[in-house]
């Protein structure tokens, strides 16, 4: 299977109080390694226009001037988990821009020594207020990352008005190059909340696979925000406490 890849599959969300409620959608997301970008240049437009595009000021420093790749290395060796002179090996996996626009929730960036050891996984959230925080996410022990290991990392970002900002994430991955899974369970300090999972299969990044994503999801990056505030309302009809826009305790990156 090359690196390079689109992730088809689905994402579930489930509350289980004050009220219940629940949801599954189908989905696609790009795998892209950022050592890679001219490669993936040939089939997927990057940092250019297409009715299917990666773009890197979306993700990161979201500055014109700064790569992923340049940007990741130097969060890493700030953190000790990278030598000045060395690059990680990093796989970024988000959707990407459609009709030239792109929410993304969160995405997640695979860091790996040269010899493939998984030395972080920055997840990098986003609410519908234009703010952003970046979990990085280690094991505690200082060893690698293994597929199934559960992070931890205390809530800092205001993600939706109807939770507040306290509590932790519990992250769990597996890193399987032909499956995908990111799982996030949220406890607000009164036992377990939420529970979201966005799983799928990995398939050859090619410009049939392209099209036939786009003929799936043609509206995908503008219904991930509908759905968001359609699930608002949901909850909001249930009479789920709603706290309003709250200050987060950002900090840009926190690290696990």
């Amino acid at each position: 299977m090359n690196r390079a890849a689109l992730i088809v599959g689905e994402v579930t969300h489930t509350r289980v109080r004050p009220a219940q409620h629940s949801f599954t959608y189908p989905l696609f997301c790009v795998r892209i390694p950022l050592a890679e970008l001219t490669r993936v240049n040939e089939t997927l437009p990057v940092n250019r226009a297409g009715l299917v595009s990666f773009h890197e000021l979306d993700h990161g420093a979201r500055a014109p001037s700064t790569s992923l790749q340049a940007w990741i290395d130097a969060l890493l060796s700030e953190h000790k988990l990278l030598a000045k002179d060395e690059h990680a090996d990093v796989e970024l996996i988000a959707f990407p821009r459609m009709f030239g626009y792109v929410f993304n929730p969160v995405s997640f960036w695979i860091c790996r020594h040269a010899e493939g050891r998984v030395v972080a996984v920055l997840a990098e959230v986003n609410n519908t207020f234009g703010q952003s925080h970046r979990y990085l996410l280690t094991a505690s022990n200082g060893e690698a990352i293994q597929s199934g290991d559960t992070l931890h990392s205390s809530k800092l970002l205001h993600v939706s008005p109807f939770n507040e900002v306290i509590g932790s994430y519990a992250f769990r991955f597996n890193f399987s190059a032909n499956h995908w899974l990111a799982r996030i369970d949220y406890d607000d300090g009164q036992g377990h909340l939420l529970h979201t999972h966005v799983s799928g299969v990995a398939q050859p990044l090619t410009a049939q696979n392209l099209r036939r994503a786009l003929l799936r999801f043609p509206l995908q990056s503008l219904s991930v925000v509908a759905r968001i505030h359609w699930h608002a309302l949901r909850l909001w009809i249930k009479r789920v406490p709603f706290h309003g826009k709250l200050n987060s305790k950002m900090t840009g990156v926190s690290r696990s």
